[in-house]
């Protein structure tokens, strides 16, 4: 039985598709107030409309989070509306086609590590002064198979951020632990989400069709969220049944 959220605060990066719409959504529905962030104001406008028709509530901040001053700004606009952070749902990232090391260039690995790596470390030094005052919550982190697995699929500088993002989840739970502070990774294998499109060969309709959708992850981060404050689930790995990260 899912704990209700009713009170809670989260904030949600990459809130305007895939897992982070999925996230929002979820934690909405069981009754937390969602601050959605991302680059473009449509997409996030469009969730918190669904979120207010269901008698929801959200707010949205749009910002570069790959810039250092943008996640300390959201936060503060978050303790002026709503007071008080619970959840943060590290969830925004990018990748890009020219992935191989035949094809890196200074400028595509800065947005690789920016997008997947600073950002979320921005984001969690910006969240956690509220969070140690509450001596309560609960950090989110979407990794990747890509962080546990190393293959050719997800490229190199994805492959290293999120690699660095599960070692700064595990850092949290080894420093935060005594501020009743608990960080997940979650790592999932493929999931359909629009990220899919900055592949050098986009998957078919078919093969997403067989992957983890956006709102398996959401139940996910419900239930990771709504654990009670004894408990810490450090690391989640996931992956669609018909998982090709097996195949050769």
């Amino acid at each position: 039985m899912m704990k209700d959220l009713s009170g809670k605060v989260a904030w949600v990066t990459g809130a305007g598709s895939g897992i982070g719409e999925a996230a929002a959504l979820a934690l909405a529905g069981a009754g937390a107030k969602v601050m959605l962030t991302g680059r473009r104001r449509e997409p996030l406008d469009a969730v918190a409309d669904r979120i207010g028709a269901a008698r929801q509530t959200a707010a949205v901040a749009t910002g570069d989070l790959t810039l250092a001053g943008t996640a300390a700004t959201i936060v503060e606009a978050i303790r002026e509306r709503f007071g008080r952070l619970d959840i943060l749902v590290n969830n925004a990232g990018t990748n890009i086609r020219e992935r191989r090391w035949d094809q890196l260039t200074p400028e595509g690995i800065d947005t690789v590590i920016h997008g997947n790596l600073s950002a979320a470390f921005y984001c969690t030094v910006a969240a956690l002064p509220m969070m140690r005052a509450q001596r309560d919550g609960v950090l989110i982190h979407t990794a990747s198979w890509a962080g546990k697995f190393i293959g050719p699929v997800s490229g190199a500088s994805y492959t290293a951020a999120k690699h660095a993002v599960v070692a700064m989840s595990q850092s949290l739970n080894m420093e935060e632990y005594k501020n009743g502070i608990r960080s997940t990774a979650v790592l999932p294998a493929e999931v359909a989400t629009p990220i899919l499109d900055s592949r050098p060969v986009p998957p078919s309709a078919e093969d997403r069709g067989r992957m983890l959708q956006p709102d398996d992850l959401g139940d996910l981060i419900l239930y990771i969220a709504s654990r009670p404050a004894s408990v810490c689930i450090n690391e989640v790995v996931i992956s669609p049944t018909w998982n090709r990260m097996y195949l050769g």
